[in-house]
């Protein structure tokens, strides 16, 4: 039997749909394992779980909350995660496979919360704080905050402590703790329950400019295996980026059973995010701003040796995700609706409006 040249173009149409349709299900079929801290920094990833964002891009991915990302994805055991600048250049530095596949928050967030008996940063010294071991070694963020706030930098001039941000925060409610360091929505928290007040903020470097605060990054190995996959990784990550500028009243009501906080603490820390700090949530890479983290954390001496930038930073992956100009989405999206400088109040009441 013959067949003619229109009967063999359809059958080749049918072959090409049949097998890309089966490459399509065999890469749903891997499971990605996303993790992300229990920090409001990071709240993209329960958006785009709850909000179906990962779904709707064929993407078949296990988010993992609170769990130990760097250490993890060094040991390959997780593909996607959002991970601190800081923490995440120390790991590569000592050969983890990570790279920096998109921006997630400009540097800064990071807040010295003190109860309520405190009425000063100096009444901090010689103070139960929960800083961490060795804070003017390992905390950057430490660092620029005493130095704004001109206190000593070393952990002996206080008793130390380190623990989880929310453990934190229960010893301060109890009486257990004088201070803390800590991210949202921790200090927003203190704030609403009235335990504590926030006494410093990092926000940006000494020099005026924002560094890194924290990125979302990917194992080597899957952005060199799936890179399709890892395309749609970044796209579903500034899709819900969007989706918290756009629609914060949802975003807190996923952020309070997540993080299982209060509406209005989650409401308080999106506002935080995307009005009162600026546009800090962000998609879009700067490597400026990377180089000047760099800079400020081996002047301070919590990193110890410079990484390659182009081994840390894969712009590309970025570039061909079909995310949207971070920029143009804020002019056109945002601006008009909540301008910078608008209180919370009238926020809130513009938010609540919009929701009826």
């Amino acid at each position: 039997m013959s067949i003619g040249k229109s009967g063999l173009s359809g059958i080749m149409l049918l072959l090409s749909v049949f097998l890309g349709a089966n490459g399509a299900s065999a890469a749903e079929d891997y499971v990605i394992h996303l993790g992300y801290y229990n920090c409001d920094h990071m709240t993209a990833a329960p958006i785009a779980k709850d909000m179906g964002i990962f779904k709707q891009l064929g993407l078949n991915v296990e988010v993992i909350g609170n769990g130990k990302v760097p250490e993890a994805m060094a040991a390959g055991k997780m593909d996607v995660g959002y991970i601190g600048t800081e923490g995440l250049m120390q790991a590569q530095i000592k050969g983890a496979p990570i790279l920096i596949a998109a921006n997630n928050h400009l540097g800064g967030a990071v807040y010295l919360v003190a109860a309520n008996h405190i009425k000063t940063p100096k009444d901090l010294l010689g103070k139960k704080v929960a800083l961490g071991v060795d804070p003017e070694k390992t905390s950057s963020s430490w660092v620029n905050i005493a130095l704004k706030l001109n206190l000593p930098l070393e952990g002996k001039k206080y008793e130390t402590f380190k623990m989880s941000d929310k453990d934190e925060y229960l010893a301060l409610k109890t009486g257990k703790l004088d201070g803390m360091t800590t991210c949202d929505p921790w200090a927003s928290m203190a704030e609403h329950e009235k335990t504590g007040h926030i006494l410093g903020i990092e926000e940006k470097l000494p020099n005026g400019e924002w560094g890194s605060c924290c990125v979302f990054s990917m194992h080597r190995e899957f952005a060199a295996k799936h890179p399709e996959l890892a395309k749609k990784m970044i796209l579903a990550h500034s899709k819900a980026m969007q989706f918290i500028y756009t629609n914060p009243l949802r975003s807190a009501q996923i952020f309070a059973a997540n993080y299982m906080v209060p509406e209005e603490v989650a409401l308080m820390t999106i506002y935080k995010k995307t009005v009162a700090e600026g546009r800090t949530l962000t998609w879009e890479i700067d490597k400026r701003q990377i180089q000047d983290e760099i800079d400020f954390q081996l002047k301070v001496g919590t990193l110890t040796a410079s990484p390659k930038m182009d081994e840390l930073v894969n712009m590309e992956l970025l570039r061909e995700s079909g995310a949207e100009d971070f920029g143009k989405f804020i002019r056109a999206k945002v601006d008009p609706v909540f301008p910078l400088k608008m209180s919370y109040a009238d926020w809130k009441k513009k938010v609540m409006a919009r929701a009826l």
